[in-house]
């Protein structure tokens, strides 16, 4: 009884540190309440995010802005296209006494301190280097200097360039499954936040934006202790188990399920993707969702809002559909919700 209490006391702290989190975010980043909730989620499930949204619509502030509000360390990269895994790892110098020097990259230094690693356009980096980040996602730890270094707290963020197409090499399907969402970051809509965006001086100086965030919102180490623990106080009936089985089936299996799209063959549509993990990882987020919400119960509700941001870029089309994908993509999974019935 006691260590039931002791739990429910420890998520509900945790739930209050979220709700400070979010407002510490909010401060900095406005008219995004969509994609920092999501992020939240993210964070609170220990999951990887795909970040998509054109050039300038604050992606790199928005995860400043975490790193600030989660505490720990902040490292970005640019991916290009003469990119190598030993760019990441280390860098080559001369010292002062004129003889070549190789010393661990900042983010091996920083390796169990790292809490946000964003990687930028990192359909520009080479396969080589996509193959080190699946690691580094899929265990939290890379091999270097004759020693393994661990992040245990680092949590990755990617964006892919959507415009050019030149030099770009397409994330392989392993390491898109590794992601736990993508999170569409876009230009407000609201007229209000948009004169704000461009008149207000305070957004155009970032660094001086992220100032209002003086001091973390969280303690980003105790994350690892919290998330399992969210994970495993919301409970599942079966009926929603059952509920997500069929939202499985029809996303792998549209035509079959009497998914209709206009202009689609549904029965050749999907060629793989809707994985175990995927939707292990889908359930993973409704249960934060659910938390975040005070329940300690998932409802289809939960399933339903994160639904597209978890299965929609780890859904895998026939090569014809390719060029569409990110309509035909979005009405599968609308028309998927639509169709099974929730409990």
């Amino acid at each position: 009884m006691n260590d039931a209490v002791s739990t429910a006391s420890l998520l509900e702290r945790w739930r209050s540190a979220a709700s400070d989190f979010e407002a510490s975010v909010r401060q900095v980043i406005v008219g995004q309440p969509r994609a920092v909730r999501l992020v939240t989620i993210a964070v609170f499930a220990r999951g990887h995010v795909l970040l998509a949204g054109d050039v300038g619509v604050g992606k790199t502030t928005l995860l400043r802005a975490v790193a600030r509000s989660l505490g720990g360390s902040y490292e970005r990269i640019e991916g290009t296209v003469d990119m190598m895994p030993s760019d990441l790892l280390y860098h080559t110098f001369l010292g002062d006494d004129g003889r070549p020097r190789v010393e661990p990259s900042a983010i091996l230094g920083r390796s169990d301190e790292l809490s946000v690693f964003f990687f930028n356009e990192i359909n520009r980096a080479r396969p080589q280097m996509h193959s080190l980040l699946l690691r580094l996602m899929a265990e939290r730890s890379v091999t270097a200097f004759n020693r393994t270094f661990e992040f245990p707290y680092m949590q990755v963020y990617a964006d892919r360039n959507r415009v050019e197409k030149e030099e770009t090499f397409e994330l392989p399907a392993a390491a898109r499954d590794r992601f736990l969402m993508e999170i569409a970051v876009e230009a407000p809509v609201d007229t209000d936040v948009r004169r704000q965006l461009v008149f207000d001086p305070r957004f155009h100086d970032t660094e001086t934006l992220l100032q209002v965030i003086d001091a973390p919102a969280l303690d980003f180490k105790s994350l690892v202790v919290c998330a399992p623990l969210i994970q495993m106080s919301i409970h599942t009936s079966e009926a929603l188990q059952t509920y997500v089985v069929r939202l499985w089936d029809a996303i792998v299996r549209p035509a079959a399920a009497g998914i209709v799209i206009p202009g689609v063959d549904t029965g050749r549509l999907v060629q793989g993707g809707g994985s175990p993990r995927g939707l292990a990882f889908a359930v993973r987020a409704a249960r934060v969702r659910a938390w975040l919400e005070g329940r300690d119960m998932l409802v289809p509700e939960d399933i339903r809002d994160i639904f597209v941001e978890t299965m929609a870029h780890r859904i895998f089309l026939d090569p014809i559909y390719e060029m569409r994908r990110e309509e035909i993509v979005r009405d599968l999974c609308t028309a998927v919700l639509a169709s099974v019935p929730a409990p």
